[in-house]
């Protein structure tokens, strides 16, 4: 079970990135406790729709872009992945700018400096290293999330009022506070975490040796079982986190009236006053070390829908020589990501946006994933289970009432 570990803990890990910890820094600062109900409801809606997107791509062989082009016109899902890879190009760019803003707090270095190097560093790593290693270093890399529950033990909260806060929803009730929610699922329930989860299977599938699509067809209960493990741990973990960034905002920013959060240095700098500078530093590393891990991710998702999409050789068991157009997409995305770094874009807004972006377009993908997920043919049998269709059926609906609700409140 240990060993199987990992595809669903990288992804979840991956879920907070530099660009979640500011959209939910912001839910903090703006409404203090009152969305902490998010996390607990977020992590079995999150957990389902992953291992739906995994169970696709370990059953079929193929990723979900793969997939999806056997059920949808072409044109239909070229749409769909070009704006995938323009919200996560703007994700990595908030993302570069939140670690080199993060880095420069503790350096004194100026932060341009810190975005042309994390790019650098983390495109010589993507091309370098084969899938293997980088989802060797990638599980690592999720220990520094601990950061966030060990900055809010630090800094101490009221823990009955953040239990009735955690159990008895409050529900928006202003048009901001619907916008913050739509943010919150669409950075938790994310599109391009779909179409990572899905690649990542048929990663773990050709390290096993299993190089052909006949050959990944099919998986065994077990196999399907370890990987709900797997990706129900991530989840949890990934929720966790997010539940205690929120907490340790509310309790410090939102309890002093800190409420215009513009960026990710800005968030861990006014924690210095109230929380102390361990508390800081420690919400400052979090940061560094968990772009790391999103921004292959990032690239990696957009570059493997595409590649599906359009027929390329792709996978980051490859060679540069052997999948040139896969690899260019990551290095162009990663590229764009530091000039709108350069032209004064600013991160944390754009990335919010995209936040809520993501949260009106996910759904509209997750109706795609449901009816690929039910076509027995294409999962050979081995259909989504009844409850985990249910679950992932309302989570759309879900999704759709907080898009609408946002506009119309």
């Amino acid at each position: 079970m240990l060993k199987s570990l990992g595809p669903g803990i990288i992804t979840g890990a991956a879920d907070d990135d530099p660009s979640g910890i500011a959209t939910y820094s912001v839910a903090g600062a703006q409404l203090g406790t009152k969305l902490l109900w998010t996390a607990l409801l977020t992590w079995p809606l999150m957990a389902a729709v992953q291992i739906m997107c995994a169970r696709i791509g370990k059953v079929t062989g193929r990723g979900l872009a793969g997939n999806l082009k056997q059920r949808f016109p072409k044109w239909l899902l070229l749409v769909v992945v070009v704006a995938l890879l323009i919200a996560n190009t703007i994700n990595i760019a908030a993302d570069l700018a939140g670690m080199a803003d993060a880095a420069s707090m503790l350096s004194g270095i100026n932060s341009h400096w810190f975005v042309v190097a994390f790019a650098i560093l983390i495109s010589w790593a993507t091309i370098r290293l084969r899938y293997q290693q980088i989802a060797n270093v990638l599980k690592w890399l999720v220990l520094v999330l601990f950061a966030y529950p060990v900055t809010a033990f630090v800094v101490g909260a009221d823990w009955g009022q953040v239990l009735r806060d955690t159990l008895v929803p409050s529900m928006p009730r202003t048009r901001n506070e619907w916008a913050t929610l739509v943010a919150i699922l669409g950075t938790t329930i994310s599109p391009y975490l779909f179409f990572w989860q899905a690649s990542e299977e048929v990663e773990e599938e050709k390290s096993a040796g299993q190089s052909s699509l006949a050959k990944r067809r099919g998986a065994t209960s077990e196999e399907l079982d370890l990987r709900n493990i797997d990706v129900g741990v991530g989840a949890f973990f990934s929720n966790m986190v997010m539940f205690f960034i929120i907490l340790t905002t509310a309790i410090t920013l939102n309890r002093h009236g800190i409420t215009n959060i513009e960026t990710s240095r800005q968030a861990a700098e006014a924690l210095r006053p109230f929380a102390g500078s361990f508390a800081a530093t420690l919400f400052t590393l979090g940061i560094v070390g968990v772009g790391f891990l999103a921004i292959p991710t990032l690239a990696g998702s957009a570059a493997y829908a595409f590649a599906e999409t359009l027929g390329w050789r792709q996978g980051l068991n490859k060679k540069l020589r052997q999948a040139r157009w896969f690899y260019a997409l990551i290095l162009g995305s990663t590229a764009v990501g530091v000039a709108l770094d350069f032209i004064g874009v600013n991160p944390v807004k754009a990335l919010y946006w995209t936040a809520v972006i993501n949260g009106l377009l996910a759904p509209f993908l997750l109706v795609a994933i449901l009816i690929v997920a039910a076509d027995k043919k294409l999962m050979q049998g081995q259909s989504s289970s009844r409850l985990g269709w249910v679950v992932v059926a309302a989570t759309t609906i879900a999704m759709f009432v907080a898009g609408v609700a946002m506009f119309v409140v």
